[in-house]
């Protein structure tokens, strides 16, 4: 049975537009995963990337094209400028980690409705109201928002390193046991073909 590690930022328009892809993935081929929420900004910094903020304008011009042009392939609505972005992605990915140490929701489920509530829902991720819905709905206790933050807090940036130690620069970005990454929301089908044993 293979396993992948999930590398992703709650703040990434690229992890929400990969919807539910992973897990379909996963569960088409009996893998397990575990999420690794990170901070994408200090990613970006240990391994060469640049902020959005800090790119040259033709870079930012052409992720305006291509953003909505990968939210209309999959069918998925998308704000390209939400209200709330670029927030503190710290609440969010604290409550996945908790989530996922307790068990008993669907984890995946809770991760795209975070994501979701940031590019389609005009949401901030950062309020602890935000967090608790996202939560429940999921299936999870919504008192989990406010338990384990130091533990969230410390496997938070333990993620970071063990991306950066994976080869992982940016999100979302798969590592499968077998020793091979992905990287980008549109490699989800040579993830599939891998784990198939085609690729």
């Amino acid at each position: 049975m293979a396993h992948i590690d999930y590398y992703f930022s709650t703040l990434s328009p690229y992890a929400y537009l990969a919807g539910t892809g992973l897990e379909e993935i996963a569960a088409r081929h009996g893998a397990t995963v575990t999420y690794k929420p990170l901070d994408i900004m200090a990613l970006f910094a240990r391994t060469g990337g640049t902020p959005p903020a800090e790119r040259h304008p033709s870079r930012n011009a052409y992720r305006a094209q291509e953003l909505p042009r990968q939210a209309k392939k999959r069918g998925m609505a998308l704000n390209l400028k939400p209200a709330h972005w670029p927030t503190n992605p710290a609440p969010s990915s604290y409550a996945i980690i908790a989530a996922q140490n307790a068990g008993g929701g669907d984890i995946g489920a809770l991760a795209h409705g975070i994501m979701r509530a940031c590019w389609v829902e005009d949401r901030d991720i950062a309020g602890d109201d935000v967090v608790r819905e996202c939560l429940q709905k999921a299936g999870f206790d919504p008192k989990l928002a406010d338990s384990g933050l130091l533990s969230g807090a410390e496997t938070y940036a333990r993620n970071l390193e063990e991306a950066v130690n994976a080869g992982v620069f940016g999100a979302p970005f798969y590592v499968v046991d077998s020793g091979q990454s992905f990287w980008g929301q549109d490699r989800l089908d040579e993830l599939d073909l891998h784990l198939a044993g085609k690729l």
